[in-house]
């Protein structure tokens, strides 16, 4: 292991700084602030997501405070796990030194990459346990030791508590196992202990979703209508093929594990991989669930592509510089690493109607604190006795987010919202006298309040176009229940 040392150091610190020069910029996106903010509201389970997210921003809170900084670092330590995973599996698949390099290599240049390890999100944890269990099935085929079968256990528990896509690797395993020595691993009973420590680490999660009727469907069915229909399953493959050089390293992995003579012996893998892949296809699943693949099979195509170059050894390192050089001009695309005002240089973008459009990504790190800046003077010319008596009601979970984690420095009292998981936790003072509401459209605030006050039309030349032009208004005099009004909203919370 030491000959592989420098290399995966090397590699490693590279992913470190590119990312944690990206970390510093901007601000927070609208998915962090609602990851953030499910953090104050510790449980087993959330209508959008399981619970992991919501321990790992409390484990976060409690070390950087909210640090733009110190919140990304745990994604930013997750991705380089990653590299180092991969570049582990090309040591254990036999390849050598330019097999881990290569291995690296791929992980450092897959663009989309940058993106996932700098955004608190599910999306880099889910990544790295399906890295991980990768990494226990290879070590298990390896030695043949149960230990490695129950961490493949704990790691597929833990998945399930992140991001529930992970039951689709789940079953890309299973049905691996069955070409596995002929599926003789079905009858060792460390295969069920390991599936039953995955059910009792989920347990929790599945009764608390049970108890709550099941909102996991609810989602679903609302992301399909409003996200997952309208992907074509072209699109899904396009999007695989926009970085071809790394594209062309996966499919030489799975090749080699049905064609290469040392690789066979793992041909499993090459079967859960299609497994999976085709799911995801089938499902119009959006193309980055899929990615978290990848690292498998950069592993296995290093290992394939280095032993078909045995002879030139130089091919090697020119592949790695084909594979390196061309992506490293797209990544200030992906991860924050310039200053805005370099960035729109970069891109060449023009201000069109006061506005400057941005990649949804980016255009959604902007505002928040403008927002914020907003509701907190209003808050602050009122009365002492309204104050006491006030609600702010944000109208989507970026707004409310953004109100209840970046309006802390403003002392600013926690925000109601009807969006997702915000609905859970109610409605608050439902005989205020002041409701401050923002970005709720001026029909949603006459429905609620006899008087209705319009204080300012809200604007930022980078954030996104949803929330532009949105409304700030002082709603006084509720004319319905507001209990009531917030219950009929049940199942419309994913609108």
């Amino acid at each position: 292991m030491r000959k592989f040392l420098a290399i995966i150091l090397s590699l490693t610190l590279f992913k470190l700084i590119m990312q944690c020069l990206g970390n510093q910029h901007y601000g927070f996106h609208r998915d962090e602030l609602l990851h953030l903010s499910v953090s104050e509201h510790l449980a087993w389970g959330y209508m959008e997501f399981p619970p992991m997210i919501a321990a790992l921003g409390s484990l976060s809170h409690w070390l950087f405070d909210y640090s733009l900084v110190g919140v990304r670092l745990l994604p930013t330590l997750a991705g380089a796990s990653i590299l180092v995973l991969c570049c582990l599996m090309a040591i254990e698949l036999g390849g050598g030194k330019k097999a881990v390099l290569l291995a690296g290599i791929c992980i450092l240049v897959f663009i989309p990459f940058y993106r996932n390890h700098t955004l608190f999100q599910p999306v880099v944890f889910d990544q790295l346990f399906w890295t991980l269990g990768f990494y226990f099935m290879i070590k298990y085929m390896n030695t043949g030791h149960k230990k490695f079968l129950l961490f493949i256990g704990i790691t597929l528990g833990l998945g399930l508590l992140t991001k529930y896509t992970i039951l689709v690797w789940g079953l890309g395993i299973f049905t691996g196992l069955l070409f596995y020595q002929k599926g003789s691993l079905f009858k060792n009973k460390w295969l069920y202990i390991s599936a039953s420590l995955a059910v009792l680490l989920f347990l929790p999660n599945l009764l608390w979703q049970i108890a709550n009727d099941l909102p996991l469907l609810k989602h679903l069915k609302a992301l399909n209508e409003s996200q997952l229909e309208g992907i074509s399953p072209w699109s899904f493959l396009l999007e695989q093929l926009a970085l071809p050089f790394t594209f062309t390293i996966s499919l030489i992995g799975i090749g080699g594990f049905f064609f290469d003579d040392k690789l066979k012996k793992y041909k499993m893998l090459g079967i859960t991989a299609l497994i999976i892949f085709a799911s995801m296809w089938l499902l119009h699943a959006k193309a980055y669930y899929v990615f978290a693949l990848y690292p498998l099979l950069f592993a296995a195509g290093a290992v394939r592509l280095s032993r078909l170059l045995s002879t030139k050894p130089t091919w090697v390192y020119a592949t790695v510089i084909l594979c390196l050089l061309p992506p490293l001009y797209f990544i200030p695309e992906a991860t924050p690493i310039m200053p805005i005002e370099k960035f729109i240089r970069y891109k060449g973008l023009e201000a069109k109607e006061g506005r400057i459009a941005l990649t949804s990504d980016y255009a959604d790190m902007f505002g928040w604190e403008e927002q914020v800046e907003l509701v907190d003077s209003v808050y602050r010319s009122l009365t002492p006795e309204d104050k006491k008596n006030s609600v702010l009601w944000a109208e989507n979970y970026g707004e409310a987010g953004a109100l209840k984690i970046l309006g802390k420095k403003y002392g600013l009292p926690d925000p109601i919202c009807r969006h997702g998981s915000f609905w859970l936790w109610g409605y608050g003072n439902e005989n205020a006298a002041v409701w401050i509401s923002l970005g709720n459209e001026k029909a949603a605030v006459e429905a609620v309040f006899e008087e209705v006050t319009l204080v300012k039309i809200i604007t930022h030349p980078y954030a996104i176009a949803e929330e532009n032009g949105i409304p700030l208004y002082i709603g006084r005099k509720p004319k319905v229940n507001i209990p009531k009004w917030w219950a009929a909203y049940e199942n419309y919370v994913f609108d």
